[in-house]
C-alpha cells in the first residue's frame, strides 16, 4: 500500500483524485531507481541492484484539495520498453548523472526520440542526479540552456541526500492540479 504525503504544505479535506502517470528514463546507473525509491519509500541504498525488467511503484500525495496518485514506471535502458510505457505517460522524467557526460548525451538522444514520438501535451522533465558528488562533468548552465531551447523543465537532485526529490514531484503535481482540462476522479480511499 502506498503512503500518503502532504505536498506543498497544505492538509485539507480531499475529494478529488488526480492520477498522474510518470515514466523515468535514462541510462543505467544514473539513479532513476534511487530517485523513485527515495520519493516512495524514503530510502536510499548506496549499492542498489540494477533494475532488470523495470519497476512500477505508486505514491499518493496531497496538494490543496486534491490527492495525487503518482503511477511511476522506472524503465530499464532498453528501447523496446521505452515506447511501451511512455506513450501512456503524462510525464516523462529523463535522468542523467551530472558526473557522466555520456549519460547527458544519452539523455539528449532520448529527448529527441520523445519529441518525435509522444503527444506534445506530455511534460518532459530533464533531471541531473548525483549533485552530492564532487566530480561534476556536466555544467548546470549548459543543461539549463539546453532545457530552455527544447522546452523542458529542468531540475537537479541527489537521491542520496534528498536534495530536489520532493521538488520534482511537487512541480509535477502543481502542473496538473492547475490544469482544468486534466481529468479528476472521485477519491474513494
Amino acid at each position: 500500500m502506498s503512503q500518503q504525503n502532504t505536498v506543498g504544505g497544505k492538509d485539507t479535506l480531499v475529494n478529488q483524485l488526480l492520477v498522474i502517470k510518470l515514466a523515468f528514463l535514462g541510462e543505467s546507473t544514473v539513479g532513476k531507481t534511487s530517485i523513485v525509491h527515495k520519493f516512495v519509500n524514503y530510502e536510499f541504498q548506496e549499492n542498489r541492484e540494477q533494475t532488470i525488467n523495470g519497476a512500477f511503484l505508486t505514491q499518493k500525495c496531497r496538494l490543496g484539495d486534491k490527492i495525487i496518485r503518482f503511477e511511476i514506471w522506472d524503465i530499464v535502458d532498453r528501447k523496446s520498453y521505452h515506447t511501451l510505457i511512455y506513450r501512456n505517460a503524462h510525464v516523462v522524467v529523463v535522468v542523467y548523472d551530472v558526473t557522466n557526460v555520456d549519460s547527458f548525451d544519452k539523455a539528449k538522444s532520448l529527448i529527441r526520440e520523445l519529441k518525435s514520438q509522444v503527444d506534445p501535451k506530455v511534460v518532459i522533465f530533464l533531471v541531473g542526479n548525483k549533485i552530492d558528488l564532487s566530480e561534476r562533468q556536466v555544467p548546470t548552465e549548459e543543461v539549463k540552456d539546453y532545457a530552455l531551447e527544447f522546452g523542458l523543465l529542468f531540475y537537479e537532485t541527489s537521491a542520496k541526500t534528498d536534495d530536489g526529490i520532493r521538488t520534482i514531484f511537487t512541480k509535477i503535481a502543481e502542473k496538473f492540479v492547475s490544469d482544468d482540462s486534466f481529468p479528476a476522479e472521485e477519491n474513494v480511499d
